[in-house]
Parts: C-alpha cells; sequence; structure tokens
C-alpha cells in the first residue's frame, strides 16, 4: 500500500503524466480483452521454415539423464538460444540467481564453452557444493541490496544474468535495479518465471518499456530526440510467456533520429 501511495503521489504532482496515464487506461483494458478473445485468421496458410540450426541447450537437456537436477520450461531453451548464442566460445560471465540443484550450471558452461565462467546466487548455504574451477556459488538473498554491493566488489562484471530465483516481485524488481546497471555493456539480462496476469513485476518491466519510449522532440527531427541515460544503456526489451528480457547496447546510443531520403512527397507531408 505504501508502495501504491508513493507512486499516486509521484503522478499527481506531474499533470502531463497524470493526462498520460488517463488516456493509457482504456487502451489496457482494450488489449485484455483483444488477447482474451484473441483467435487466428484461418485463412493465413504458415510459410514452410526451414531449421538449419540445431539448439544445443536443448539437446543437452534432452540428452541428460543421471546427475544434478535441470528443471527448466520447454519453452524457454528457445528463448535461451536466440539471445545466447552470440556468446558461444567466447569468454563470457555468466551469473544464474537460483542454484537449486546445481544441474543448470554445467549446462551453461558446457554451452558457453570453456572459457566462460559461471557464477550461481542462492539462499540455501548447502549449494557451495557446486563449486568447481568454472562454477563459482555466492550464498545471499537476492532482494537484499547490500548482499549485490558485495557481490559486485568481488566480481566486477557479468555478460549475462539469468534471474531464476525466488520469483516473487520483489526480489526481481531489486535484483533488476541492482544488476541491470553492473551488467557490462552489450550484456543480456532475463528473468525467469513471470506467471499470472497482473504479475507486479510485469507492472514493472512495463514500466521500464515506457521509458524505452520517452519522446523529447527537437524542432529538427533528422538531428534526433534527446536520450534519456536508460535509453542511451538500453537497446531493447523483449517479452516471451513467463520471460522478460534485456539487452543493453555494446556502446552507449547518442541519439535516435528520424531520417529522410528520396525528393518527392505526398501531398499530405507538404
Amino acid at each position: 500500500m505504501n508502495k501504491l501511495l508513493r507512486s499516486l503521489n509521484a503522478v499527481l504532482r506531474d499533470p502531463m503524466l497524470f493526462a498520460r496515464l488517463v488516456g493509457a487506461l482504456p487502451y489496457g483494458s482494450d488489449s485484455a480483452k483483444f488477447a482474451t478473445l484473441y483467435r487466428s485468421d484461418d485463412t493465413c496458410v504458415a510459410r514452410k521454415v526451414v531449421e538449419h540450426n540445431s539448439n544445443p541447450l536443448w539437446q543437452y537437456f534432452t540428452e541428460y539423464q543421471e546427475g544434478p537436477g535441470i528443471w527448466k520450461w520447454q519453452h524457454y531453451f528457445d528463448i535461451y538460444h536466440r539471445h545466447f548464442a552470440q556468446f558461444v566460445n567466447r569468454k563470457v560471465d555468466v551469473l544464474e540467481v537460483g542454484v537449486y540443484s546445481g544441474g543448470s550450471l554445467d549446462m551453461w558452461h558446457k554451452y558457453f564453452g570453456p572459457q566462460s565462467h559461471i557464477y550461481g546466487v542462492d539462499i540455501v548455504e548447502a549449494c557451495k557444493k557446486y563449486e568447481s574451477n568454472h562454477v563459482s556459488i555466492f550464498i545471499g538473498d537476492q532482494a537484499d541490496r547490500t548482499f549485490w554491493a558485495r557481490f559486485s566488489q568481488v566480481v566486477k562484471g557479468i555478460d549475462i544474468l539469468i534471474d531464476d530465483g525466488g520469483h516473487s516481485p520483489e526480489q526481481q524488481q531489486v535484483t533488476l535495479e541492482e544488476m541491470l546497471p553492473r551488467l557490462r555493456p552489450g550484456g543480456i539480462y532475463m528473468c525467469e518465471d513471470i506467471h499470472h496476469r497482473f504479475n507486479g513485476f510485469t507492472e514493472f518491466a512495463v514500466g521500464l518499456v515506457r521509458e524505452l519510449n520517452a519522446f523529447s522532440q527537437r524542432a529538427d527531427q533528422q538531428k534526433g530526440t534527446e536520450l534519456t541515460s536508460f535509453q542511451s544503456a538500453i537497446h531493447s526489451i523483449h517479452f516471451y510467456p513467463f520471460v522478460m528480457v534485456v539487452e543493453k547496447h555494446l556502446l552507449p546510443a547518442t541519439n535516435l533520429a528520424s531520417l529522410k531520403r528520396g525528393t518527392e512527397w505526398s501531398p499530405a507531408a507538404l
């Protein structure tokens, strides 16, 4: 309730933001109605897709029979490979929040290759047993900001963060707020198991999308809009069933320009 009141006070202090929020409310209702009633057009025929590359993560998982447990939703493997393939066989530091039975730690190392180092974070002290030459385990509460400060003093850089920890919106929010700024440029932030409509972390993530769309128009659009520090750092935000992915720019973006080419224009544009 206190968080809701703080948010309401912040909105009321900005009349323009309040007006936009009120104006956007019907669209949220419309989107829920559209998704609930959604049906594909039966006249649309899918193109034949040729699968050129197998997914080594899925292959590893399907062939894995014995050893420390791995528990993942099946559709996650395509998401992993889509965003992580660029890091395979490179020197990469990967952090997974939520060690559980430890099986995914070796899975990540096998996937990314011998130059990778895997970090695991869990609240259960017994998870230290999964440490090895290529795996480091840290024991702490992901909802504790001081833990992340201590972690970052020891681990100076992370390229990929996979939040498969406690799954509460508060834990997920704190972890993102503390670690997204500390992720290396070009890094990938993935949060898993965001379940149910009106999940608190989903609403938090949608707020990040709003900030990605922030717009400050200049007289000359070809010179670009002024970027916020968030837009300068964040390349994109992706949503999948139960998953949100944030990709960072490799180099800071400096502008978003609306460019024109050509000499003939619609009369409506004159």
